[in-house]
């Protein structure tokens, strides 16, 4: 095999390419979703409502696509999840809801309640109808920085208790990681644009594009010119890999790759290597292994430092990599990479294992030939975005720390999403964020005008 870097555009034809990133699942059709809902019992304190970090009635709503009425099930997962369509497709439901299931605990088969929440909202969506409007207005102004499930999850809800909302984010579409970070084939159709657009279709919210924290707007400018401000800035930057680089080209971020490949509207010109590794354990990591197998190349590893069951992405995503045809090749972490001409042409790895529960390296390593390597292991909060001298935030670590309630240390500021301590990478967590900021931000505001008013 020549050792020398592959890198090239156009590896399957464009019918190949709109085979290989068709949907993951197939969306269940009428009868089919009121069979699937069949099989809920209905249960009373059902425990997939617990494992929802967004609260969503899932007896009821499955009970309402059981008896016709699948618009009323998409109002009642969107009155607890505005982002209840991506989230049906996003969402490690085997890991919440789904496991929670008594089916699963009786017949090892949850209800399919993912699959039933995107029926339900898909239904909706495909009907043009509308079903929130901005109350009746407050007067209060507030802005919400970034443009992600966090930050839409929050202007939504506040445009609906009557307050006027400004979104202030850094790139050109909004969405943030639904948009610019989730596999190709878990949303088609451009489904998250459609669902942007759904949730700014409410009124009273203005997005402001190409303007980012620390450089277009400052965190004390927005607390002196808005009644309230929310931060929902996710992660900037992926950590690195803790070994010299060497300038070799054919290293980049995984995020960055999976960006690309979302905003390129031909794959076939997208650029992909034959070898192709990818350092990491987590969601991102399986959803750059998976395309670029899919965009052709020969061949896809996954390496992580620990076993599979210490792998962030779920056992049934692992599957997903598996059944594709990535390798995924665990206790193992970088040690070096080899080029020629500038351009990587090999990754080495060191062998680990445990001892005594910490992770320590053997001593033993391996080489894998690859002409492109993906970092994948874990992103980073830089809150340099956030210096700011007359509005200095608390952090918790690298992170802003929030209460319960998501306010910060600054009395007119809350956040939520992966920007914070504590935080959880996951679009449905997010989305609570935004929803319960919200709300405590309408109550600090009720709360000012009846003190003023004494």
């Amino acid at each position: 095999m020549s050792t020398q870097p592959d890198i090239g555009a156009g590896r399957r034809s464009a019918a190949a390419l709109e085979t290989a990133f068709e949907d993951l699942h197939a969306p269940l059709v009428g009868n089919e979703a009121r069979v699937a809902a069949e099989r809920c019992f209905f249960c009373y304190d059902a425990p997939c409502i617990r494992a929802c970090p967004t609260g969503i009635d899932i007896p009821l709503f499955i009970r309402q696509i059981a008896t016709h009425n699948p618009q009323g099930a998409a109002k009642t997962i969107l009155d607890a999840n505005i982002f209840g369509g991506m989230c049906a497709r996003v969402c490690p439901t085997e890991t919440l809801c789904e496991e929670a299931c008594v089916r699963m605990e009786s017949e090892g088969k949850p209800v399919e309640i993912g699959r039933l929440q995107r029926y339900a909202t898909d239904v909706l969506f495909a009907s043009g109808r509308q079903l929130y409007r901005a109350g009746p207005s407050t007067g209060a102004r507030i802005a919400v920085v970034g443009a992600g499930p966090a930050g839409l999850s929050c202007a939504h809800k506040l445009a609906t208790l009557g307050h006027t909302v400004d979104v202030f984010e850094a790139r050109e579409k909004a969405g943030g990681l639904n948009e610019h970070g989730i596999a190709a084939y878990k949303s088609t159709d451009d489904f998250a644009q459609r669902e942007v657009n759904y949730v700014l279709g409410v009124g009273n919210i203005t997005v402001y594009h190409g303007r980012r924290l620390g450089r277009d707007v400052t965190l004390s400018g927005l607390c002196g010119e808005y009644d309230a401000v929310f931060l929902g800035v996710g992660l900037q930057a992926v950590n690195a890999l803790g070994i010299d680089e060497a300038g070799l080209t054919g290293i980049e971020d995984a995020v960055a790759f999976i960006e690309r490949l979302r905003q390129t509207p031909d794959l076939a010109t997208l650029p992909i290597g034959r070898r192709v590794v990818v350092v990491g354990g987590g969601m991102t990591a399986i959803d750059a292994a998976v395309q670029a197998k899919k965009l052709g190349a020969e061949e896809v590893t996954i390496v992580y430092r620990r076993g599979a069951d210490a792998m962030p992405a779920s056992r049934y995503e692992q599957e997903v990599a598996l059944t594709n045809g990535v390798v995924i090749r665990h206790f193992a972490r970088p040690y070096a990479v080899v080029g020629e001409g500038g351009a990587l042409t090999k990754a080495v790895f060191v062998r680990t294992s445990l001892e005594n529960g910490r992770l320590v390296d053997t001593g033993e390593t391996f080489e894998i030939s690859c002409d492109q390597l993906f970092k994948a292991i874990g992103q980073v909060f830089l809150p340099t975005d956030l210096a700011d001298e007359k509005a200095l935030i608390e952090m918790e670590g690298t992170k802003i720390k929030v209460d319960a309630e998501r306010r910060t240390s600054l009395a007119k500021v809350w956040a939520g999403g992966d920007c914070v301590a504590g935080g959880s990478d996951l679009t449905v967590v997010a989305v609570e964020d935004g929803k319960q900021a919200a709300l405590s931000i309408d109550r600090a505001l009720a709360a000012r005008v009846a003190q003023a008013a004494e």
